[in-house]
């Protein structure tokens, strides 16, 4: 059974993303030796615990681990403090102290809740990402970002607390409705996009030539098809993991380099993010998901990079053009106004004193931090959308 393991660096902390089948599985094996604690929550949502929380039981209890489950509802309507303190209350309650430990098992929202739970538990406790979906294989559960919503705007309160181990077992892909695969799909490109355009290239061919299914009007978010054992994009077992891989080690590589984002090196990973947390809030974080809105973002993100970094328009039609094949939205809902969108961009965490901080790409490949975006140009780019 291929797994393939990356090796993390960020600060001080060193720890392994491994990614493969059955890791749930091994999960009781693979956390011997890795932590030193026997007790552990397992914090889940409604929708991955009934489908894999019994599998995480049985293989910790069979490896001398006892566990507790701690289940949310399913929905970024999750990411608050009030649930962070219920989870944390109920810790308390069954008895938990410093030396147990925390397991995100679900998608982003998930990790963001366990990663802050375990952040600020007994002043921080370990952390382990057991991440189900794409989205959260190839970004979330990576760099250690944690936290929760505030009513101004997403991801406003939170900390950066890495975790001890990640595993993504590929198998609960076959699980996810196709919608949720093609957003996952939304943060390869944009990975692709800021540092490896020989990927750019590998999956523009790949949805071209693997896709399957008839391919929706430019936008449609509509379809909930479950995926076949290879996914809907057609990707082989063994090339699926090759690929979360590459992704884990991008945002890794990353990460290392500017763990806290005090030289401006992690921001390259917003790219597509200021106009699409922005798009998220703006529709109530209901309409669209995450990388729906991020799809849309990079499509601004391009825009304003014509302007001020001197991408071509040919790239910039070939982002759309990947975008549009994988059966994402490259504009704006005709629900969503423009102007809730630029209300939104206004809160983002990513301006300083007022001063915009803007991601560009000059060309595919390559992404840097910008401080010559005015508000004029993304208000000029979301009028386009």
């Amino acid at each position: 059974m291929n797994t393939e393991v990356v090796e993390i660096t960020a600060g001080s902390t060193r720890y392994q993303a491994m990614v493969g089948e059955g890791l749930i599985d091994r999960a009781g094996d693979l956390l011997t030796g890795v932590m030193r604690g026997r007790r552990c929550a397992i914090i889940a949502d409604t929708n991955s615990a009934p489908m894999f929380a019994q599998r995480l039981e049985v293989s910790l209890a069979a490896a001398g681990f006892a566990s507790a489950r701690f289940t949310m509802p399913a929905g970024e309507q999750s990411k608050t403090l009030v649930n962070v303190g219920r989870i944390c209350d109920e810790m308390i309650a069954a008895g938990f102290d410093r030396s147990a430990f925390v397991i995100g098992l679900g998608g982003g929202v998930v990790g963001d809740v366990s990663g802050f739970a375990a952040a600020v538990f007994s002043r921080g406790i370990a952390h382990v990402q057991v991440p189900t979906t794409l989205l959260a294989m190839v970004d979330s559960a990576i760099g250690g970002k944690c936290g929760v919503n505030a009513s101004a705007g997403k991801n406003l309160i939170g900390a950066i607390h890495q975790p001890r181990l990640i595993l993504a077992d590929t198998s609960t892909l076959t699980t996810l409705p196709d919608r949720e695969l093609r957003q996952g799909m939304a943060e390869i490109v944009k990975h692709a996009i800021i540092r490896d355009a020989t990927m750019f290239v590998q999956l523009t061919r790949s949805s071209r030539a693997k896709r399957s299914g008839v391919e929706g009007p430019r936008g449609d978010t509509s379809s909930d098809t479950p995926l076949s054992a290879t996914g809907s994009l057609g990707f082989a077992r063994d090339d699926l993991i090759s690929l979360i891989k590459r992704n884990i080690e991008i945002k890794a590589g990353i990460v290392a380099a500017d763990e806290r984002e005090t030289s401006g090196a992690r921001a390259v990973l917003n790219f597509g993010h200021t106009i699409g947390h922005a798009i998220e809030r703006a529709a109530n974080y209901e309409l669209l998901r995450h990388g729906e809105a991020i799809s849309i973002g990079m499509v601004a993100a391009c825009n304003v990079s014509m302007k001020r970094a001197g991408l071509s328009e040919r790239e910039r039609d070939d982002v759309r053009g990947l975008l549009d094949s994988l059966k994402l939205p490259t504009q704006l809902p005709a629900a969503v106004s423009r102007a809730a969108v630029f209300d939104a961009v206004r809160f983002d965490k990513k301006f300083h004193g007022g001063e915009v901080r803007f991601v560009v790409t000059p060309r595919i490949g390559e992404a840097f931090l910008s401080k010559d975006v005015t508000l004029e140009d993304i208000r000029d780019a979301i009028a386009g959308l």
